[in-house]
């Protein structure tokens, strides 16, 4: 499978690294999953997720429990969690991921994004068999880890892939049906989780000549800074 959903990492990183940008995000999915599973992270893991993602993120604890009580107070009642699809400059395919309390804003602005950029939304499912959906969990490397042994001990947990990379990082991979039980496992061994998600992995990535990404980014960077989104992805080699 391969890491083909990092693309150009250094750039994709440094959107996301602009904290008046995550912070908005990770507060949204905090207060989403204590009003879906309620406000404590020992009993929620969706919540205990998001949680962890903020706390990677060095997000201060105070934003982090005023989400929770958001939650409690009602503000994630009108928030629903809407996915649009779109072919963008040069076919780049890309598949959006938003959590909005209006509809009709977001897909209008979604739409303007692609239009914009020569592209255009489509029909929801008309990728869907484009991306395989994954739960990814990431953790730097200790000492004494050894891969091999990791693998053999979480594949009744679900795992289908472990690899590392050149920045020491450790990258786990599962059919998203496995999200929870390879959290409980890695949870269980101690492992202290930079990200887990869900992520989009595209079956076949394709690869971009460098003015074609700049203008793939250009389209990129406006969808990423919409308020209304939560992840983008990418077939991106």
């Amino acid at each position: 499978m391969g890491r083909a959903f990092e693309y150009r990492k250094a750039a994709k990183m440094k959107r996301w690294d602009k904290m008046s940008r995550i912070f908005p995000r990770l507060s949204k999915a905090i207060t989403m999953a204590a009003k879906d599973g309620g406000p404590d992270p020992d009993t929620n893991a969706a919540l205990r997720t998001a949680v962890q993602n903020a706390k990677a993120q060095n997000m201060p604890k105070d934003n982090i429990e005023n989400a929770i009580k958001r939650a409690a107070g009602g503000d994630a009642d009108g928030y629903v969690e809407v996915t649009y699809e779109g072919k963008g400059p040069h076919g780049v395919l890309v598949f959006v991921e938003c959590a909005t309390d209006n509809t009709t804003r977001t897909v209008a602005n979604v739409k303007s994004y692609f239009n914009k950029t020569g592209g255009q939304v489509v029909p929801n499912g008309s990728l869907e068999f484009m991306f395989d959906r994954k739960a990814v969990f990431e953790f730097e490397e200790f000492e004494g880890l050894n891969l091999e042994e990791m693998e053999l001990e979480l594949i009744d947990s679900g795992l289908e892939e472990i690899e590392s990379d050149e920045d020491n990082m450790v990258y786990i991979y599962g059919d998203y049906t496995n999200f929870g039980t390879l959290s409980q496992a890695l949870e269980n061994r101690e492992i202290d989780l930079k990200k887990a998600s869900l992520q989009r992995i595209p079956t076949s990535p394709v690869e971009f000549t460098e003015e074609q990404l700049a203008d793939i980014e250009k389209m990129l960077d406006k969808i990423e800074e919409d308020d209304d989104v939560q992840a983008v992805y990418t077939n991106i080699a």
